[in-house]
């Protein structure tokens, strides 16, 4: 009887508790709307709007902390006579939603009695995908005549929780990847723990990752602008440990407006692997994009003396210094070599801008140089900064460049010194301006027609920037009539191109929206450590995964040289000895940044070649020449290609030395000039040819021989169940074996500094 008794009130204590549990649960319902798809859950508070939940429906994993803070979900800065006023919606006195469907959400706020706008009202409009972890978002301002709004932050996501074994991937210029990023922004000094990104610029497109790489699932945070609006992205850390994500738009300044909507949708989503899986979701939008349909290497559009490039040389001064050497590393190549110039200009380098003519060295020598180097096949593009003008030259005065210069919110010139040895600064030019795109666009003229160069390299191609000077003919402020303007620069210089010569433009950095516009892009993060250190972030290919078989992406810092000094610079600062080897112990540095040039897709490079190095440095040109080689001889997959995943191979990693040195990293105060860090001895990359082949780069920089294993399926691939395996090296391409059953085997010993392509031909 005491059993039955106690079975009762277990019984009833159940209930009890069952109960309460619907009643918490209906009463979060009851404060809460959602909306989900099957594969996403959003929730947001009935009360105010403020994002709440965020569920990834298949793993139940809520990306947001629900002991956090609640943010605002959006802010608006306001350009006021008295400054900047900041409104957000705790400001609004009203607020209601329609929820148009499952999948569809509109919250508004209204009446915002600290603001002197009576029709002044946000609304934001959250759409679900059909079938897809994806969310896009819209913000819509209305009421806003008389005001001038500088600043819309939407949507700003708060509470983002830490997801394990965290990993934030960026596609800073090439792609940047950090682990434990919150760890790396809490070091920060700063009173905001911030990352921040500017697009169009060295963000070279609109999506990041932020991941747990052992449980391969993440938060995708995208954008869809296909027109290239200025905005920025952004991630901050709080006193909580949670990450805020922001996206920062810039609407032009113009209180005669009376409503901003942006013409693009914020993409919010979770994806399942990593930052290569998030890379080819992003592919599967930006592909499809006007910038690709326009891209010049796909309309064949770049010279193929840019295509049929086998190695870059990036050297400084003049042509004994730079032409010579090129001519010499043609000769023991034997495979086309151009020639990236700097110092070649008149003035001192980073601070003279833009007096570059006449050539340091003189007319006739330059221009007999360029001849003589050209009847060898060689070609050479010259440096000219496209936005820079020295604001301590003659010609800044004479020529009224302020009046032209890009100006902030304040009135402000854009000043920088970069020249850390003459303090002297440059200032930014306004890209909106006909007098700076006459301007630059006469200087190019210029090198290519009076001096006969094969074209020119456009330093800071890939920026953009706001200007707010009334007077410039462009809108205020926001907008994407810097890139628009960008493109009329680049027709205006290549209406002067001669017919019957190859010329080419190449740009610093890289970016979606320039794919129109630029025949190569200079990407220099496969050696980052020479001018970053280890600051946290790794490169890694993001624009390649998305972009590569539409732009010709090439550079690198890699040198076995100390890094020159500008003649026309301070002499008590000048090196006692000029092009000195560097150690013996960072000659793995120099095969490594070769080796990630080589299997992520890009024109190999070397910088301040001199023709003792054949000698002095043998065993380390000898491993480039072969990389230019082999590589030349899988143009389809390395120049053409699109990527792939690589096959899971287990690499060994040594501790490599690590030097740190550029023109201007490691020369003054107590700056760290070498460290240590760990890197793979084996890299490899995956591509698709357009015949649809797969060829899988191997670059070893490892002493010793290693066993290469792996099996991959045929159709993860998309090949035929059947077919050949090759071998391509600086030989040719040599049979080793074929395959079956959708089954292929890789198994064979990869030599020291071995650098091959195993390709899998369809057998057709």
């Amino acid at each position: 009887m005491k059993t039955k008794r106690n079975r009762v009130r277990s019984l009833l204590v159940c209930c009890i508790a069952f109960y309460c549990f619907l009643g918490c649960k209906q009463d979060v319902l009851e404060k809460n709307i959602t909306i989900e798809n099957g594969k996403i859950e959003l929730s947001f508070s009935k009360d105010t709007g403020a994002f709440i939940e965020f569920k990834n429906l298949e793993n139940t994993f809520d990306f947001l902390d629900l002991n956090s803070t609640v943010g605002a979900l959006w802010e608006i800065d306001l350009l006021q006579q008295s400054g900047i006023k900041t409104v957000d919606m705790t400001t609004a006195s009203k607020f209601h939603f329609i929820k148009k469907d499952l999948h569809t959400l509109v919250l508004i706020w209204d009446d915002f009695s600290d603001v002197d706008m009576k029709d002044f009202k946000i609304s934001a409009t959250i759409s679900l995908e059909k079938n897809k972890p994806l969310s896009s978002w819209e913000i819509s301002v209305e009421g806003t005549k008389g005001q001038q709004i500088s600043k819309v932050v939407f949507p700003k996501i708060n509470g983002i929780k830490d997801l394990g074994d965290e990993n934030l991937a960026a596609p800073y210029w090439m792609g940047v990847k950090m682990e434990s990023p919150r760890n790396h922004l809490s070091k920060i000094e700063d009173k905001e723990k911030k990352y921040q990104w500017e697009y169009p610029g060295r963000m070279s497109l609109q999506c990041i990752a932020l991941y747990n790489n052992s449980k391969k699932f993440g938060l995708y945070t995208a954008c869809n602008d296909s027109l290239a609006y200025k905005k920025d992205f952004s991630y901050t850390l709080d006193s909580l440990n949670n990450l805020t994500y922001q996206m920062i738009n810039y609407p032009s300044v113009d209180a005669e407006v009376n409503s901003y909507a942006p013409t693009y949708k914020a993409i919010i989503g979770s994806f399942k692997g990593d930052w290569i899986s998030a890379a080819e979701q992003y592919r599967e939008w930006g592909s499809k994009q006007q910038w690709v349909a326009d891209s010049r290497f796909k309309k064949e559009l770049t010279p193929k003396g840019l295509e049929n490039t086998a190695l870059w040389e990036w050297n400084r001064g003049k042509s004994s210094n730079v032409l010579v050497p090129a001519k010499d590393l043609e000769k023991k190549l034997k495979l086309p070599v151009n020639v990236f110039w700097h110092w070649w200009h008149g003035c001192s380098y980073d601070d003279g801008f833009p007096e570059y003519f006449p050539p340091r060295e003189g007319s006739e020598s330059f221009i007999q140089a360029m001849k003589s180097a050209q009847e060898e096949d060689v070609k050479a593009i010259v440096y000219m900064n496209q936005m820079q003008w020295g604001t301590n030259t003659e010609s800044w005065e004479k020529e009224h460049a302020e009046k032209y210069a890009v100006k902030d919110i304040n009135g402000n010139l854009n000043t920088h010194t970069y020249n850390i040895f003459t303090n002297k600064s440059l200032t930014t030019m306004c890209m909106g301006t006909q007098f700076w795109k006459d301007k630059y666009a006469s200087l190019c003229d210029t090198a290519v027609n009076t001096y006969q160069t094969n074209g020119v390299y456009m330093d800071q191609a890939c920026f953009s920037f706001l200007c707010y000077d009334k007077t410039h003919g462009h809108k205020i402020g926001g907008g994407n009539y810097w890139l628009e303007n960008f493109g009329k620069l680049t027709e205006q210089i290549r209406s002067k191109f001669p017919k019957n010569k190859e010329v080419f433009l190449a740009g610093e950095g890289v970016n979606e929206a320039w794919l129109p516009y630029l025949d190569a892009f200079l990407t220099l993060q496969v050696s980052m450590e020479r001018y970053a250190g280890d600051n946290g972030w790794e490169p890694i290919p993001f624009f390649q995964v998305v972009y590569h078989q539409y732009a010709i992406t090439y550079g690198n810092y890699s040198s076995l040289i100390v890094p020159p000094y500008d003649e026309l610079w301070p002499k008590e600062y000048a090196p006692k000895e000029p092009l000195a080897l560097l150690d013996k112990s960072f000659s793995k540095q120099f095969m490594m940044e070769q080796a990630r040039s080589f299997v992520w897709g890009l024109q190999p490079t070397i910088s301040n070649y001199q023709s003792f190095l054949s000698s002095e440095r043998k065993e380390e040109m000898d491993y480039l020449l072969n990389l230019a080689r082999v590589r030349y001889n899988g143009l389809k997959y390395l120049l053409r290609g699109k990527f792939l995943r690589s096959p899971v191979i287990e690499v060994p990693d040594e501790e490599l030395q690590m030097s740190r040195l550029s023109i201007y990293a490691g020369k003054t105060g107590q700056s760290i000039r070498t460290f240590q860090k760990n890197n793979p001895l084996i890299y490899t990359g995956a591509w698709k040819s357009d015949d649809k082949q797969v060829g899988i780069a191997l670059a070893s920089i490892s002493d010793n021989p290693y066993p290469v294993n792996f099996s991959i399926n045929s159709d993860d691939y998309e090949l035929p169940s059947s077919g050949k395996i090759n071998i391509i090296d600086a030989d040719g391409v040599k049979f080793i074996t074929t395959y079956t059953n959708s089954k292929i085997n890789i198994d064979f010993i990869l030599q020291p500094k071995q650098i091959c392509i195993i390709e899998i031909e369809n057998g057709k």
